[in-house]
């Protein structure tokens, strides 16, 4: 079991938990924890009875105290701002997650090789779907499972190819080599090392990080957590895009390459849903504060500005499409859409 942030270097640097508050509120009981777990915005949309949740409360009481091990919380002070990002939101995506896996592993039969389940996180840079991977990630493993995270950003091209951003700044290549590698992760004894990229690097602008630090992961591997702010959205009519940004279309044409590289190999969905994509700016800056605080490069105010700034075309042109539809390919049995607010909690 991690502690004190061990193996997860970014919960080190304070930014994982920068949206964790550590006032203190009175212990609940149990028969107060377990109205609270089903007032969640989330148990309706799961199909989680109220019997479900009674039957597995031991479970859920479990998961909180990995969890408040992980963010270094005592679990019986937590305020309701943490009880809620807990019992309303990590849990309950972590219980349909393992929802999942158990559909994925029932389509093989016995004896056969079974790849690992990659879910797809599609949410706005800032929503704390990196901090919701690691909460998961990190559950996955102390309840026995093999797990590994990946993001979109770690397939961008070198800082000296690319320009951090749109479509056709990743090495589309380098994704499929990847995930496919993964793929094959069934058995014991295989390894393979995923690609990182280092959002500190030249100022906080990012490069990806020299392969010598990569990690190393082996099989057989369970769920792959796959995390981006553009995953799963779909090449629209050039007609369209042009309307938002006639900058967009060079990164619509960009976007037909993408299903093939990156979607494709993703077979449930998880698409966090905002309001507004202006709050991405505000989001990004106490991620950008959280790494200088921390005594890391960062970007400063303006430069977050003109960074989120590159993203809000896309941003306005593809999540209505992404909203409504899905993500490309994406199966509505297999796809969770969780809206939340500026305070990004389920609502």
């Amino acid at each position: 079991m991690l502690q004190s942030g061990e193996g997860c270097p970014d919960l080190k640097q304070g930014l994982v938990c920068s949206a964790i508050p550590t006032e203190r509120a009175k212990v609940s009981s149990v028969q107060d924890l377990f109205e609270f777990i089903s007032s969640g915005p989330l148990i309706d949309k799961m199909g989680f009875s109220k019997e479900k949740i009674g039957d597995s409360i031991d479970k859920w009481i479990a998961y909180n105290s990995y969890l408040c091990r992980l963010f270094q919380l005592n679990e019986l002070y937590l305020t309701i701002p943490q009880k809620v990002r807990f019992f309303h939101y990590y849990i309950p995506v972590f219980l349909w997650c393992e929802d999942q896996i158990s559909q994925h592993v029932s389509k093989f039969k016995d004896g056969e090789d079974i790849p690992p389940l990659v879910i797809g996180f599609s949410a706005p840079q800032g929503c704390g779907k990196t901090t919701l991977a690691f909460a998961l990630d990190y559950l996955f493993r102390v309840t026995g499972r093999k797990s590994a995270t990946i993001s979109i950003d770690d397939f961008y091209l070198t800082a000296e190819g690319q320009f951090r951003g749109n479509a056709g700044s990743h090495d589309l290549q380098l994704s499929v080599e990847t995930l496919t590698a993964i793929s094959k992760l069934t058995k014991e004894g295989t390894k393979m090392k995923l690609p990182r990229y280092d959002k500190s690097a030249y100022n906080g602008r990012g490069d990806r990080a020299d392969p010598s630090t990569w990690p190393e992961i082996e099989g057989p591997l369970t769920v792959v957590l796959y995390e981006g702010w553009m995953l799963g959205f779909k090449p629209l009519p050039v007609e369209v895009v042009k309307a938002v940004d006639p900058q967009l279309e060079t990164v619509n044409k960009n976007l037909e390459a993408y299903f093939d590289a990156w979607d494709k190999f993703i077979k449930a969905w998880i698409v966090i849903k905002i309001k507004d994509p202006s709050c991405v700016y505000e989001w990004r800056l106490q991620a950008e504060i959280a790494m200088r605080e921390a005594g890391n490069p960062g970007m400063s105010d303006e430069e977050v500005k003109d960074f989120v700034s590159r993203y809000l075309p896309a941003y306005h042109a593809y999540l209505p499409t992404l909203y409504s539809e899905g993500p490309n390919g994406s199966d509505p049995e297999h796809t969770l859409i969780i809206e939340i607010d500026d305070g990004r909690n389920p609502i």
